[in-house]
């Protein structure tokens, strides 16, 4: 499972011309997901996504959490994230997961997100739906977590 984490002072995701999830401070977040992705990949990306030290303090320090800011979350997924562009022009997607593998885990993923951090701070995109994601990236501070490239 992989993540792009994007530090943001406002996102929100339309899709058709409806906002679905609108945020000030927070995390805009887009979620690739894998054929083999389990439970224990989800669990480790939460865990280290809430706990990323990537707000600033009163120094100025990236050294605050999300949940220690009060922030909120958008979590988009976007199965472009495992784009595989060896050979020609046209992006491979078959390293990611089909609709029937990816939407439950991603529900999952939601889910777990909404325990740590409380159901109405975390929004989402529609799976499978064309979104319009808009953010002003604030850093810009963007950081990518992939659970199967993690140190132990």
């Amino acid at each position: 499972m992989r993540f792009v984490i994007q530090r943001v002072s406002s996102a929100s995701v339309k899709v058709e011309e409806f906002v679905v999830a609108e945020i000030e401070t927070g995390l805009l977040i887009l979620i690739g997901i894998e054929e083999t992705d389990t439970t224990e990949d989800i669990n480790w990306l939460v865990k280290k996504t809430c706990q990323l030290r990537i707000f600033n303090d009163s120094e100025g320090v990236m050294n605050l959490d999300v949940q220690e800011i009060g922030g909120k979350m958008i979590v988009v997924s976007q199965f472009t994230l495992h784009a595989s562009t060896k050979k020609g022009n046209r992006p491979s997607y078959i390293r990611a997961a089909r609709p029937e593998t990816a939407i439950p885990l991603y529900e999952q993923l939601v889910d777990e997100f909404k325990k740590v951090l409380g159901q109405k701070k975390v929004g989402t995109g529609i799976f499978g739906a064309h979104m319009e994601v808009s953010l002003v990236n604030d850093g810009p501070v963007t950081i990518i977590l992939d659970s199967k490239a993690r140190d132990f």
